[in-house]
């Protein structure tokens, strides 16, 4: 008995007028965040076809890298950012349209002689395709039949496809981020943008202290000490200072401060001896 109704067909009935609706709507929406929707239906629905065409790999490589992978990373970045049509009203890249437009229009003579050659082979009786069972029975499976293809006869255009998707990558990164490289600046430039600074605002155009300099312990939480003795609150963590981890600077200061009291008693004690001896500087030379 002959099945008159396959369950791929079946699948392609049932999901073509719903890919069909979800691109159109992807297409003709004004916020990407529901084109980004609208193309994660056409993609589930894909992997369900690949799912009735006894083609598990793709199935599961549509599911797990396209759809769960590469579109949501998108919707998401879409979301945070607030994107909507209202940002991009001016042309960004001159000639782009018409480009796109030529793109478009031969992408669509392609597929229309790849499915008019489709449909005139099957009417005049030419079988060119062999179908996924026979494809499949070379390998023993459709997951080792497509990675023999992909590792020997197709290595080649496999591994340049690859480095295209990287090229891609990088280039987006310098077409988005560009601006950054015609705004650094230079090490002279930066220089004078610290002593402006300080000037203004008395901002220490050195590098800050790391914790624990001249101070009886280096954990994270001592703060550093300055040639006075005082204590340099920049060196230790804002987070450590609002929650009060900071080891007590009065702590820190004492040896300093007892030193420093040593030496100016010294110096007193010094002074009045000359004072009362009758010495001057001038004799002392």
């Amino acid at each position: 008995m002959i099945a008159m109704v396959t369950a791929s067909a079946l699948a392609f009935w049932l999901l073509a007028p719903i890919m069909v609706i979800a691109a159109l709507a992807m297409v003709f929406s004004r916020k990407a965040v529901h084109s980004a929707l609208c193309l994660a239906i056409v993609m589930i629905c894909l992997a369900i076809q690949y799912a009735s065409l006894q083609a598990p790999f793709l199935f599961v490589v549509q599911i797990i890298v396209y759809t769960g992978a590469i579109l949501m990373l998108f919707l998401f970045v879409v979301m945070l950012i607030g994107r909507d049509a209202r940002d991009v009203v001016t042309d960004t890249l001159r000639g782009h349209r018409v480009v796109s437009v030529f793109t478009a229009l031969v992408l669509a003579v392609m597929l229309i002689v790849a499915v008019g050659s489709a449909v005139s082979s099957s009417q005049l009786g030419i079988t060119g395709a062999a179908g996924l069972d026979k494809a499949n029975a070379s390998g023993g499976s459709n997951v080792i039949a497509l990675a023999e293809l992909l590792f020997s006869r197709y290595v080649v255009p496999f591994e340049a496809t690859a480095a295209l998707l990287i090229t891609g990558v990088v280039g987006t990164m310098v077409l988005a981020h560009g601006e950054l490289l015609h705004d650094k600046k230079h090490q002279k430039e930066r220089y004078q943008d610290r002593m402006a600074a300080y000037r203004d605002s008395g901002v220490h155009p050195g590098a800050k202290p790391n914790s624990g300099v001249f101070a009886r312990g280096n954990q994270i939480g001592v703060p550093a000490l300055l040639a006075d003795g005082t204590v340099a609150p920049e060196s230790v963590s804002e987070a450590l200072r609002s929650r009060g981890g900071i080891v007590d600077a009065g702590q820190l200061k004492a040896p300093t401060e007892r030193a420093f009291a040593t030496v100016a008693a010294s110096r007193n004690r010094i002074d009045g001896e000359l004072g009362g001896s009758g010495l001057g500087e001038g004799e002392l030379e």
